[in-house]
């Protein structure tokens, strides 16, 4: 029962902390370089959850022979997000680009 006491509460100090800065703040108010610095957030965060996916495996930093389709089907979604500017798009091609190349070692290894 304390797990989820604990749970609840750190769920809900989020939401009232988010919640606080949406509701009770101007974002006019902001200066212009900050709310122009706002727009690179989400390429940020995404980047920062994507990237220890693509080189770490088992919690070790893993270049070895498996990390191979995931390095490659990165990489490609960075060409298409530069190409496309649309971070669903380069999320879609990396898939893509993942699946298909486990598919064909996995099928030809």
């Amino acid at each position: 029962m304390t797990a989820w006491l604990a749970i609840v509460g750190v769920a809900l100090a989020t939401f009232l902390l988010r919640a606080s800065f949406i509701v009770f703040v101007d974002p006019h108010r902001f200066p212009h370089w900050f709310r122009q610095s706002l727009k690179f957030v989400p390429p940020s965060v995404l980047a920062a959850i994507v990237t220890p996916g693509l080189f770490m495996s088992g919690g070790a930093i893993d270049v070895s022979r498996d990390a191979y389709p995931r390095i490659a089907a990165g990489l490609v979604a960075i060409v298409a997000s530069f190409h496309v500017r649309n971070t669903m798009a380069a999320i879609v091609t990396g898939m893509a680009t993942l699946w298909a190349l486990q598919w064909m070692l996995g099928r030809f290894a």
